[in-house]
């Protein structure tokens, strides 16, 4: 399998790799039968923070978790323009995958970027995600506008690869494990959720795709803002139901996550874990619960 560590693989999921768009495949592990459901990481992971919520949902789902453009095993294209990392483009690329193995519709998870994403293809394409789960994110708009003085130093990795190209590249290149790891270390409850392999992985992966990742950050901080603007004045929401589980970090940082989120989503179930921001990982029977929750509705 391209680029995949053979050792770091979801125990009896099937490896693909689908082209998704021009130049651009992905590589997705797939398992199960059933209703479809996308399972999307953020950062700085892989497709295995899924590893045990994928294993629990495959039982009756067809569970499908790929490595989003630019991560891990899929392909990393050149930032050419804005748009080759936007959330519209990397949406537009689930909604291809699915297509491809068979699914015209499905339900979609996503964590952290990956909840970007999620976000964007519910807007994108109404008709094709039934359901759609967010974990520890505002979308892009709202992130931004919350950040406010010095609490936004939590959030100094923004900030720094939303910076024209090379810089940002250049410093994280300088010491990319020490980068990558402060963000497993810091924002994990849990750091026994990530065991020693597990971790090693990220950073490889993250530390060979610092490009990649930097654009993706750099959408949010440019193109993505501007969609989500264009959408917010027209008026338009996530139809589909919506579940949006958080830990509570808008009452530290001053704002009201839910209200944010009800914005977007009028169908909208809002929970708050006392779990770390690696929450399919360090409290994968909650995780897993909820969205079963979740597609019964």
């Amino acid at each position: 399998m391209n680029e995949t560590n053979e050792l770091m693989t979801i125990p009896d999921f099937d490896y693909q790799r689908i082209q998704v768009a021009e130049g651009v495949t992905l590589t997705a592990a797939v398992a199960g039968t059933g209703s479809p459901i996308v399972l999307l990481h953020g950062f700085p992971q892989t497709h295995l923070i899924w590893r045990h919520v994928a294993a629990g949902l495959a039982v009756d789902h067809t569970v499908i978790c790929p490595d989003l453009r630019g991560y891990g095993a899929s392909d990393k294209p050149a930032e050419t323009d804005g748009s080759m990392y936007s959330k519209r483009t990397m949406a537009a690329d689930i909604v291809a995958l699915a297509a491809a193995l068979g699914h015209d519709r499905f339900a979609l998870a996503g964590h952290d970027r990956g909840a970007l994403v999620a976000f964007r293809a519910g807007l994108d394409h109404p008709d094709v995600i039934t359901h759609l789960a967010c974990l520890d994110v505002l979308p892009t708009l709202d992130m931004w506008n919350a950040m406010h003085g010095v609490n936004a130093a939590v959030a100094f990795h923004l900030y720094l690869m939303a910076q024209p190209p090379g810089l940002p590249e250049q410093l994280i290149a300088g010491s990319p494990d020490a980068f990558f790891g402060s963000f497993l270390d810091q924002w994990a409850k849990d750091p026994a959720a990530i065991p020693a392999d597990v971790r090693a992985a990220y950073l490889a992966a993250s530390a060979a795709a610092i490009p990649s990742i930097v654009a993706d950050y750099r959408a949010s901080a440019g193109i993505d803002i501007a969609q989500d603007r264009v959408d917010l004045a027209a008026g338009n929401q996530l139809g589909m139901p919506v579940t949006v589980v958080q830990q509570d970090w808008g009452s530290a940082l001053g704002f009201d996550a839910q209200a944010l989120w009800s914005a977007w989503a009028p169908d909208l179930h809002h929970v708050t874990t006392d779990a770390g921001h690696f929450m399919a990982e360090e409290s994968p029977a909650e995780i897993g619960k909820i969205l079963r929750d979740l597609l019964t509705r």
